[in-house]
């Protein structure tokens, strides 16, 4: 049976897929994975594709490993803090990204998750970011850098700021 990606365009026997390891292991993976935040990873993988050739399921499975555990633990590290990183500000991040490559922003194929955890860094819920931080739980949240500001979160919360208003 023949099998096309949805995202990449690929086709593939199925049953070369289960031999193969690394692609058993990005679908055991992704599969761990449930509705809108799946699907939104599998674009997401996508953003990795060099232009001129197909993405390896060698690397598939790599960035999946990288992903699982944080995707998992609802959490990420960026900067030396901790952020808080639940399956909504994921499919939002991704979102961005795909903005942002539609919008010709974003440099592609990407490299490494860096520019999604910067991102993801940046979400507040809505309900959030419009109350004000409690005293006593102002300790527990990262500290802010002291360092320039980032420019795509300046710049989406200029978005967010425009689309409010």
């Amino acid at each position: 049976m023949k099998t096309r990606c949805p995202n990449c365009g690929a086709v593939m026997s199925l049953d070369a897929l289960m031999s193969h390891e690394a692609a058993r292991e990005a679908l055991t993976l992704v599969f761990q994975l449930s509705g809108a935040l799946g699907a939104a990873v599998t674009r997401y993988l996508g953003l990795f594709r060099p232009a001129q050739r197909e993405l390896s399921l060698d690397r598939v499975a790599k960035l999946l490993r990288e992903l699982v555990p944080d995707l998992q633990a609802q959490r990420i590290e960026r900067a030396g803090a901790t952020w808080p990183a639940p399956p909504e500000a994921w499919i939002w991040a991704i979102g961005q990204a795909l903005e942002a490559r539609d919008a010709g922003r974003l440099k592609l194929p990407l490299t490494s998750h860096g520019w999604l955890y910067e991102v993801i860094s940046g979400w507040r819920p809505a309900a959030a970011a419009a109350a004000p931080l409690p005293a006593q739980g102002a300790a527990n949240l990262p500290v802010a850098r002291s360092a320039q500001p980032s420019r795509t979160l300046g710049a989406i919360a200029a978005l967010e700021d425009r689309a409010r208003g």
